[in-house]
């Protein structure tokens, strides 16, 4: 199985992908395509010829797998004993309900604070959008841990690392890069995320990249984040 993927200082959609195959020990190479450079398109397209021309993508012998929730739904039935959604039936319903939200939503903050795992910027306000955001996401966290993770099976929204994890884990290093404050609840979950080893795997190799943006704020989506799946 072959992963394609973006830069990995601010392609959040491969993270997604990633970080979900690393932390569940699923065998893998990767194929990093710069999003900005000559020959972006023409890389992903010869990978999948029918594809959207977007990335993350899973190259498995003749099956091709874009946009991320698919490439999770995929990983669960060709990997049904790796846990990608939680074994309770209850707690898969919330944690694809919440995934599938968090695919198709949260504009404000993702436009308003596009990834940047090699910068950190001090806490201010960001706009009713992203206020709105930030409570639904961490109103979402903190129901997941309540109803379904705090059973004492793991520090992660359904206790065991889950595809749900790996959906919010941009989402984690955004509140993290841009100083925005969050409940006890969801600092504890972030901690978690910010800790595991595969997504610390990932931050080292981000910041060895030579693409990092250097200015000193974004407040508007960057390019390398419209190319993504």
């Amino acid at each position: 199985m072959k992963l394609l993927i973006g830069n990995k200082c601010y392609s959040s959609w491969s993270l997604r992908a990633w970080l979900l195959l690393r932390a569940k020990g699923i065998a893998f190479t990767e194929q990093l395509v710069p999003l900005d450079e000559p020959g972006f398109k023409e890389t992903v397209f010869a990978a999948a010829p029918g594809s959207g021309g977007t990335l993350p993508m899973v190259v498995d012998g003749d099956i091709a797998v874009w946009e991320t929730l698919a490439i999770c739904e995929y990983l669960h039935d060709t990997h049904p004993q790796a846990g990608i959604w939680p074994r309770d039936i209850a707690a898969r319903a919330h944690a694809r309900a919440v995934s599938s939200e968090m695919h198709a939503g949260f504009m404000a903050l993702r436009s308003t604070c596009p990834m940047n795992l090699g910068k950190r910027f001090a806490g201010r306000d960001r706009g009713p959008g992203v206020a709105r955001d930030v409570e639904r996401v961490t109103g979402l966290w903190r129901q997941a841990r309540e109803r379904f993770g705090a059973a004492g099976d793991g520090p992660f929204l359904y206790g065991a690392f889950s595809a749900a994890d790996a959906m919010f884990a941009p989402v984690v290093t955004r509140l993290d890069t841009y100083g925005i404050a969050v409940d006890p609840v969801s600092q504890d979950y972030m901690r978690a995320i910010l800790a595991l080893p595969a997504y610390r795997e990932w931050l080292a190799a981000a910041l060895a990249e030579p693409w990092i943006v250097t200015q000193d704020e974004v407040d508007e989506p960057a390019l390398v984040d419209l190319r993504l799946s």
